[in-house]
């Protein structure tokens, strides 16, 4: 018996993922901003632990929240396309079944399979077929609010976790230092996670998140020290 080896394919986690990195970059990213700039202004621990709680905090809810709010939009649009598709195939079946068979032979195919192939998908199923090879829509692509939301809001507490951890506990004459290479490291290790998670290659992934972060976090300093105020 022929055994068929499938293929390790990562497209599948590309929503969560996309969250996840997001989530949990921007709570490292913006929390140590938040941290650095504070502690650039400040000679207590206590003013930048607050900041940084807020931080997370908000930045949490904030991240949850807009990422549900794009995600159930575009899941809205996916939506009435599907219903608009829907009506479109019990008013004007043959215009549909046309309109596939032109998306085959654009593929590749000839005229004769094309056609063919357009009759078989849509007895199958209709439309799923206008679906995925009209409108781009799939199980694996399609919008998921809730999943997204939770992925984003889950790793932003995750990640802004790092930085609050070390304006507890590192020296505050070397806080703005230590914040910035912890963030650093950090930020490279999520791009390294989030590259073989994703199966992208690894170098871009961490010269990239490092090359941001630290024009984020450098700015966030010098913010910090251009207003010098000693924050009691």
């Amino acid at each position: 018996m022929l055994r068929i080896k499938m293929e390790n394919h990562y497209i599948n986690r590309s929503n969560w993922l996309r969250a996840a990195v997001l989530g949990a970059n921007d709570g490292i990213l913006s929390t140590a901003s938040i941290a650095i700039g504070v502690a650039a202004a400040s000679i207590n621990r206590e003013p930048i632990v607050l900041a940084s709680v807020a931080g997370l905090v908000a930045g949490a809810l904030s991240m949850a929240a807009g990422e549900y709010v794009s995600v159930s939009s575009q899941s809205d649009i996916e939506k009435a396309d599907l219903e608009r598709e829907k009506q479109e195939l019990i008013t004007m079946p043959e215009m549909e079944l046309h309109e596939l068979s032109k998306i085959y032979i654009e593929r590749g195919l000839d005229e004769k399979t094309a056609i063919e192939v357009a009759k078989q998908l849509t007895a199958h199923d209709a439309l799923g077929a206008h679906a995925r090879d009209e409108l781009g829509i799939n199980d694996i692509t399609q919008a998921k609010p809730l999943e997204a939301a939770l992925a984003s809001g889950a790793s932003f507490i995750f990640g802004a976790l790092l930085p609050v951890l070390v304006s507890l506990f590192i020296p505050l004459k070397q806080m703005v230092l230590w914040q910035y290479l912890f963030a650093i490291v950090f930020l490279i290790i999520l791009g390294i996670i989030a590259a073989k998670t994703g199966g992208s290659n690894v170098v871009k992934a961490v010269m990239r998140i490092t090359f941001w972060g630290t024009i984020a976090m450098g700015l966030t300093a010098l913010v910090g020290y251009m207003f010098n105020v000693n924050v009691n």
